[in-house]
């Protein structure tokens, strides 16, 4: 999924743009609100597995296909925006959550959760490419780092928004199956219009139809860190897909509560804190935030399953944010060590990969945790599983972080 830098679209760098601080804001508010639609169903589950009589590995398939949506439309659609240009694109991402929530107003069974949710898979690939790439393009010039810390941190927001206001909706608003989707879809509308009304930052170019051709992109100077970051990708990417799929489970089976507000707290618990994880780590070099964060996570994620077993719910959650930040540090430390290695030209390329590795690292649990509560396993037990996999994950980084050094660019120490 590189593109050689001769054959880069022209960026809003090079030729001034009317409305450029509407564009920035209409992309940031567009990744944003797609990811909101993305994590607005996650407390309703239990309630659409209690009304429609679907099963915990029929929510694990739904978040498996959510998974494997968002890891195709990374490996095939991430290159497009480059050439039919960024406003287009976005404009599709946010079509396609909108759908995806409209989709959602009425589960009557797992074939209408699973297309709502693989819609909503799509716009988050698409996002996670040509919006994020707008914010870059758009951001203010003297203020670079606005671009960075909107692109990372505005997935999170949108996700832990969209659970905690669906949760909260379901709770004590009208129509608590329906309001979310509704509201969702209208602030995806306003993000249309606002997208329509900013200009195009890239200018237009032929090989749309080669572009499409899927890559995956792994440089040869990053291949002596890779076993140390994939770990860290797939280990603490699982834990993700855990709480994605069994929080509503959770909160009524093993803490004794149907509340969606508290199955929405569960999830944002983890979700939310990752983007502190990147700051608090910011000053020690990548190797040692990718260490600490893994070490930090793989206890926490113990925590965490202790909790589960007493039916304590305030361990979880506290756990669960320790977890989530921790994933965090280890993450950024993991990606830092990476894009060290690497020059401008292959930064896209190597994007697509570190999100289809992680991905994949959520949706092949979440497919194996389906299966095995489908065969009677409950998440007490299931929960050891992922702790195992943390631990897993820890040990791998602990022998092989730091062991590939070698000279890098210094592009993100």
């Amino acid at each position: 999924m590189t593109s050689e830098p001769s054959t880069l679209p022209r960026l809003v760098e090079e030729r001034p743009l009317p409305r450029r601080g509407l564009g920035f804001v209409a992309v940031v508010a567009s990744l944003v609100m797609v990811f909101a639609a993305s994590g607005a169903p996650i407390p309703l589950y239990e309630r659409y597995r209690a009304a429609e009589g679907l099963t915990t590995g029929d929510l694990s398939l739904a978040a498996v296909a959510y998974f494997v949506a968002v890891m195709v439309a990374l490996v095939v659609l991430g290159r497009l925006s480059d050439h039919v240009g960024r406003r287009a694109v976005a404009l599709a991402a946010v079509v396609l959550a909108a759908a995806g929530s409209l989709s959602l107003l009425d589960v009557t069974g797992l074939g209408v959760l699973v297309t709502g949710r693989v819609l909503q898979g799509v716009a988050c690939g698409l996002g996670s490419s040509a919006i994020a790439a707008a914010i870059v393009d758009l951001a203010p010039a003297r203020s670079r780092w606005i671009a960075a810390t909107a692109v990372a941190g505005s997935p999170l927001i949108g996700l832990t928004l969209g659970a905690l206001g669906s949760g909260a909706l379901a709770e004590h608003g009208p129509a608590p199956l329906q309001s979310p989707s509704l509201i969702v879809s209208a602030l995806l509308a306003v993000c249309g219009v606002l997208l329509v009304l900013s200009p195009e930052p890239v200018a237009r170019r032929s090989g749309a139809l080669r572009s499409l051709r899927p890559q995956v992109h792994l440089p040869q100077a990053i291949r002596p860190l890779l076993p140390a970051a994939v770990a860290v990708f797939c280990g603490t990417w699982a834990l993700g897909g855990f709480y994605q799929a069994f929080s509503p489970t959770i909160s009524a089976q093993q803490l004794g509560t149907d509340s969606t507000l508290v199955a929405a707290v569960v999830f944002a618990s983890f979700m939310a804190p990752y983007a502190l994880g990147g700051p608090l780590t910011g000053r020690l070099s990548p190797f040692a935030a990718q260490r600490l964060g893994i070490v930090v996570f793989a206890l926490a994620v113990l925590g965490v399953v202790a909790g589960l077993r007493s039916g304590t719910i305030l361990a979880v959650v506290l756990c669960g944010m320790v977890a989530g930040a921790a994933q965090g540090a280890a993450f950024t430390g993991s990606l830092r060590g990476l894009l060290g290695r690497i020059g401008p030209g292959e930064r896209a390329g190597l994007m697509a990969t570190v999100y289809l590795f992680s991905y994949g690292g959520a949706a092949v649990p979440s497919l194996l945790s389906g299966r095995l509560t489908a065969a009677g396993v409950s998440l007490q037990t299931l929960s050891l599983g992922y702790a195992v996999l943390a631990g897993l994950a820890a040990a791998v980084v602990l022998l092989t972080a730091g062991t590939g050094r070698g000279p890098d660019t210094g592009a993100m120490r």
